[in-house]
């Protein structure tokens, strides 16, 4: 299945809780971080690939029309630089080209996943690294949703799972790569998505590892002894609780309270409690994590 389509089916419910005002702020607050090229900003002010993926998906979960015309553009410029982008914006740019309802043509695609393959591991896994000989869940994850997001199966998908059955930790969990085996919920929640899609088994401690994550205050921490909780984790966390059927009712409204205390009038989200700046990325995030717990 499409890893976009799958959380986007969540995220479109965010509206529901922002109600119709809100919404609208959230969307003027994404339009106007497009730049001229077509592309959206980063934090730096930079047309990038990776925030325009977010870019696309929130306007989506907003059910709001997106800039097709301006947006294929700029695609289309990337596609003719394919040697440039390193493995994650090459991810991104499979991933919102297949948002678009004009696609690339048939002889772009190839050249792209082939650009994908060459950050293959011997491992049988991905890693946003050339130069690596591990892959890691992060990279596993994201060359997944690039051929699934355009109705592709994955090659190998046996290397997938060696290399996510290295990566697990004692009590349910998975580090990102073999360099720093830490469990963590960014990882966790990576291979978690990527067990159920390609059949494999997960732990049954898994649900209460990801519980464990949660600060007194609302919202995941990125593990068990992080001081404080962050957006990004909270919405992985609970799309990988509710991928696993595992509840959170009791849990609800201080999870409300810690992603609505990152919320602007601006439209924005924040990262984090200490983050001063608002970004697309945060802001998908922001309506994953609402999606979830409207449910």
């Amino acid at each position: 299945m499409s890893l976009r389509l799958e959380m986007l089916q969540v995220a479109r419910l965010a509206r529901t809780v922002l109600g119709d005002e809100a919404a609208g702020l959230v969307e003027n607050f994404v339009r106007s971080q497009q730049n001229d090229d077509g592309g959206f900003r980063d934090r730096d002010g930079e047309s990038d690939l990776y925030y325009t993926s977010f870019a696309i998906d929130v306007l989506t979960a907003l059910q709001v029309p997106l800039p097709e015309d301006s947006l294929h553009a700029f695609l289309e410029n990337r596609m003719r630089s394919l040697d440039e982008l390193d493995f994650v914006h090459l991810c991104c740019l499979a991933r919102c080209a297949s948002a678009l309802a004009a696609r690339p043509s048939p002889t772009a695609l190839p050249p792209l996943l082939g650009r994908i393959e060459t950050y293959r591991t011997p491992d049988g896994g991905y890693n946003q690294s050339d130069d690596d000989t591990t892959g890691s869940a992060y990279a596993c994850f994201l060359a997944y949703g690039a051929y699934a997001d355009h109705g592709l199966a994955l090659p190998d998908p046996g290397g997938v799972a060696r290399c996510l059955d290295s990566l697990k930790t004692p009590g349910g969990a998975w580090a990102n790569d073999v360099a720093l085996p830490i469990p963590n919920i960014p990882a966790t929640a990576a291979a978690v998505t990527l067990c159920r899609n390609l059949r494999l088994p997960i732990p049954p401690e898994t649900p209460s590892w990801i519980l464990n994550s949660l600060h007194p205050a609302g919202g995941f921490r990125p593990f068990p002894q992080a001081p404080v909780p962050d957006l990004l984790s909270t919405a992985v966390a609970l799309h990988a609780l509710d991928g696993l059927q595992t509840g959170f009712e009791e849990k609800k409204e201080p999870l409300l309270d810690f992603v609505d205390s990152l919320w602007t009038a601006t439209g924005g989200f924040h990262g984090t409690w200490d983050d001063d700046e608002l970004d697309i990325e945060y802001t998908y995030y922001g309506l994953l994590a609402l999606g979830h717990l409207a449910l």
